[in-house]
């Protein structure tokens, strides 16, 4: 069985981050969603509602799961007994970025294969900091993030 782990910290999930998600779950046999815990970063979610809101938006899609670690992402990676990750990138910077990340954790552990898949072209404007933007403003997301995005978004904004 080939398992694949998505790595990000999904703050928050984008169509485009679900896009990839369906997409590695046509590819791999079992697809990890792997929400990275970095202290240094202010998230909008805790971990906890991220989980939450990626299980819920991928409720029908049944080669998925959904974890959340700290530390070195080729740590995880070998810790759920696979070698592959998944990553999704939208342009040349995203390429370059990915392309580093993907030798430093080759560096790690040579046993480590990254796949990029590209965004689907109606996603390939979408970030999780465009759309916390864009909510922040009173804009509408829908059309960036899943129904169950939208909906804790808004009630954040509601809250603020």
């Amino acid at each position: 069985m080939k398992t694949a782990v998505y790595p990000g910290s999904f703050d928050p999930l984008t169509n485009g981050h679900l896009n990839i998600i369906k997409r590695a779950s046509e590819i791999f046999d079992h697809v990890i969603v792997a929400i990275g815990m970095n202290p240094s970063k202010q998230s909008l979610f805790s971990v906890d509602e991220r989980i939450a809101l990626i299980k819920e938006s991928t409720q029908g899609i049944t080669n998925v799961s959904v974890a959340s670690y700290s530390g070195l992402t080729a740590e995880f990676v070998k810790s759920q007994h696979t070698n592959i990750v998944v990553r999704g990138t939208r342009d040349s910077r995203d390429f370059v970025y990915e392309q580093e990340i993907a030798n430093l954790n080759g560096l790690l552990d040579e046993q480590i294969e990254t796949i990029l898949l590209f965004a689907n072209r109606n996603y390939e404007l979408i970030s999780s900091s465009m759309v916390k933007e864009i909510n922040s403003f009173g804009g509408d997301v829908h059309k960036f993030v899943p129904d169950p995005v939208a909906r804790a978004l808004q009630e954040r904004s509601n809250h603020a």
